[in-house]
């Protein structure tokens, strides 16, 4: 499953209590290609058949491709100079 590394946990708690929806989290989908490609949004809840990742008080939506796909990653996160959110994936020791 996939996990989240500190900063991702921290970053994607920021984002959603932005929100005043308390089940706000960051949704990701992949459209499935040969080489997966993901986009990342605010969602205010899941969507059918998303898995659901809490950590850390962090809460990440996947749907089902992107959860496939992300089985033994981290997520990782940093903000760039501009203040822009910079997600990377790692592979699990």
């Amino acid at each position: 499953m996939l996990t989240l590394t500190e900063n991702a946990s921290t970053i994607v708690k920021d984002i959603a209590t932005r929100s005043a929806i308390e089940t706000a989290g960051l949704r990701i989908t992949s459209e499935g290609a040969p080489e997966p490609a993901f986009s990342v949004v605010t969602a205010e809840q899941p969507e059918p058949g998303d898995q659901v990742v809490e950590q850390d008080g962090a809460t990440v939506y996947l749907d089902g491709v992107a959860a496939g796909q992300l089985d033994d990653k981290v997520l990782d996160a940093t903000l760039d100079q501009g203040g822009k959110v910079q997600f990377s994936l790692l592979t699990q020791p």
